[in-house]
């Protein structure tokens, strides 16, 4: 039912539209609008005259990224599982201001995933929680105030390594679900991979202004994974620290995580994805029962590579626009194996660029140096000087395309250099784009292969732009333990998982983006607050969208995002 209504402030009477309806058997106002003083709505019905308010200011909110990633921290019943393991009246604050354990660890995930710029460590929730419309629809309601960086780490605390592993088995239990809603139901259970980061990060000490280093030993860590094949998504991860070759050998790693996935309850095959040069942990895949996806250096199988192109034929179109293959056979370490040539246009063309800078770094500074030594301002021995020109032309094929020569002797040296074209001619003919992998899947599709492949480059891809190469201790006094570090993990890798899962959503939903892509299209979705000048009651504010395109109208579909904008009434 609906009714107007006043109400007195200073003397002045000011209207609102009230909706009122039982609740609990007794009459409420469930909601209002704000209609203004009696003039207000005396120039609305008179057709608006007058001159419409002048906002007095607005404001952006974080909208599309945060939304779209809370939808699947929510499906995947993050802060649920955690508050279950650990209680949910276990977190800081009191009253209507308790933020829970995994509400703390949610709001990090986030952050890590749409802005990832502070220092682990350093992180202020609240501010950050401020600038995003998150805050008007995610319930309970998060107050930023109460949000205090030291409460996040105590929580955290909470969450031990057996917490850990059991959240890691609820998480995963959600994915299943996940995963066999887009597919068949004899696909559900798709391929899983085993793979390798070894360079997610390194924990290092503080850093301070004038740029001194801590003394404290950094922490270089690597990643190992289970991954789905369909999207790459994170299963089970276990991190580890370099140094200790019986704990961090590949051979050992894959083992080990392939376990702990079908002890977690994970029934798909799994497939150990490896590269180049890695004869043995391909070995040790079909020791223990593995299969195995590997890439082998192109120049032990000269003969592909020297293959007509007439050869390949297109792997995927839509998947893999600009790839085609041969699929063939070959004598890989004794074994007669299925061997693939992949050529990929954008491979090439990166591979030609970069060639292209890297020839004409080398050319100028042999001008430098030959300028140099024909005005006799360089004082050096042929062999200092033939050595200064071996570490100019060591890049990456710039020495199979630049021949130099060095000339004179005491009365001066001279120094000439040309590019063979030929040889150029050949590497861009045999070499550019090209990659030849192995594999014992003798059914899989090429595309499948493909993807196998690929997946560590898509996961590191993901990684790289939530974890920096070297995460620094935010202060002096902050030390990496094995907690700190294990929970900088968990993060990291719950947004990764989080950022797969969307990119997945899409990617079955027809919008094939990349994370990065992705994330950049949501990011644009913002909420604009209009604000206007008080009448002499609470002064008003409108919130809209900014304007959307095309493709920001499917995402905001994909992730249901209608359901959490702002009403423009």
């Amino acid at each position: 039912m609906a009714s107007v209504i006043g109400k007195t402030v200073n003397g002045r009477t000011f209207y609102y539209l009230a909706e009122s309806a039982r609740v609990g058997g007794a009459p409420r106002v469930v909601a209002q609008r704000y209609l203004g003083s009696a003039e207000d709505i005396a120039a609305a019905l008179a057709g608006g005259r007058g001159p419409a308010p002048t906002p007095t200011h607005t404001r952006h909110l974080a909208f599309g990224d945060v939304a779209a990633v809370w939808r699947v921290l929510t499906d995947l019943a993050v802060v649920d599982l955690v508050d279950d393991l650990v209680g949910s009246g276990s977190g800081s604050g009191s009253g209507r201001g308790r933020v829970s354990v995994g509400t703390y660890l949610a709001l990090a995930v986030a952050h890590q995933a749409v802005a990832p710029e502070s220092e682990p460590g350093d992180v202020d929730l609240g501010e950050w929680w401020s600038t995003t419309a998150a805050q008007r629809f995610v319930r309970p309601r998060i107050d930023p105030g109460v949000l205090d960086r030291r409460a996040f780490w105590r929580a955290m605390g909470r969450l031990g390594p057996e917490r850990r592993r059991l959240l890691e088995a609820g998480v995963l239990d959600r994915l299943r679900a996940e995963l066999a809603e887009a597919t068949e139901p004899a696909e559900a259970g798709g391929p899983v991979l085993v793979l390798d980061v070894p360079h997610f990060t390194t924990y290092a000490g503080h850093t301070d202004a004038g740029g001194e280093e801590s003394t404290d030993e950094p922490w270089l860590a690597g990643l190992a994974a289970a991954v789905t094949l369909d999207g790459a998504v994170p299963l089970t991860a276990e991190l580890y620290r370099h140094g200790d070759p019986a704990t961090t050998a590949f051979t050992v790693l894959s083992e080990r995580l392939a376990t702990r996935y079908a002890g977690l309850g994970g029934q798909a095959p799994v497939t150990v994805v490896v590269d180049a040069g890695q004869s043995a942990e391909v070995d040790f895949a079909t020791r223990t029962g593995r299969h195995f996806v590997a890439s082998l250096p192109l120049t032990d199988h000269p003969e592909l590579a020297a293959r007509p192109a007439t050869g390949r034929r297109a792997v995927d179109r839509e998947r893999f626009p600009g790839v085609t293959a041969l699929d063939t056979r070959a004598r890989v370490a004794g074994v007669d194996r299925r061997v693939i040539l992949v050529h990929s246009n954008a491979l090439r063309a990166a591979q030609t660029q970069a060639l292209a800078r890297d020839l004409s770094s080398a050319t100028r500074r042999l001008a430098d140096l030959a300028g140099s030594l024909e005005r006799r301002t360089l004082h050096r021995s042929r062999e200092q000087v033939a050595a200064e020109v071996a570490r100019i032309t060591r890049f990456r094929w710039v020495e199979r395309v630049l021949s130099t020569s060095l000339t004179g002797g005491d009365e001066g040296l001279r120094l000439r250099w040309k590019i063979d074209e030929a040889a150029l001619g050949r590497l861009r003919h045999e070499v550019f784009g090209k990659q030849v992998l192995v594999t014992d899947h003798e059914d899989w599709p090429v595309a499948d292969v493909l993807t196998a492949y690929r997946a560590r480059y898509r996961l590191e891809s993901t990684l790289r732009q939530f974890v920096a190469l070297v995460t620094s201790a935010p202060s002096p006094r902050w030390r990496w333990s094995d907690e700190r570090v294990a929970v900088h993990s968990l993060v990291c890798l719950l947004a990764t998982t989080v950022a797969h899962v969307m990119r997945r959503r899409a990617q079955h939903a027809g919008v094939d983006l990349s994370v990065r892509d992705l994330f950049a299209r949501l990011a644009g979705i913002e909420e604009t607050v209009v604000s206007y000048p008080s009448t002499g009651g609470r002064p008003r504010a409108r919130r809209v969208l900014v304007d959307l395109d095309p493709l920001q109208r499917r995402l905001c579909a994909v992730f249901a995002l209608e359901e959490w904008a702002p009403d423009p009434r």
